[in-house]
């Protein structure tokens, strides 16, 4: 199996190398217009990705604060119950 992955990773390899080195003329015209859409299309995703990495971001931000906040509130009642008990074995 290894060896037909390797194979065909190879023959297409070389099959672009040969695409990219020699390309063949072409009589075509790219509209402006097809660009715009193109570069359009580019920016919606670009946009898409940068909002639903913030919003993750965010997310993960919060739950951490959250679990520091709980962290600090266990510490701050233990501190609270030692303190109680000192005073009490100080009477």
């Amino acid at each position: 199996m290894k060896r037909k992955l390797l194979l065909l990773s190879s023959v297409l390899m070389n099959l672009s190398a040969l695409f990219i080195l020699f390309p063949l003329p072409v009589q075509a015209y790219i509209d402006p217009s097809a660009v715009s859409y193109v570069a359009q299309a580019v920016i919606g995703i670009v946009v898409a990705l940068i909002a639903c990495l913030t919003i993750f971001r965010h997310k993960i931000v919060s739950f951490l604060k959250k679990n520091k906040n709980e962290e600090k509130k266990e510490v701050h009642f233990k501190d609270l119950d030692s303190n109680d008990t000192e005073s009490k074995e100080d009477q």
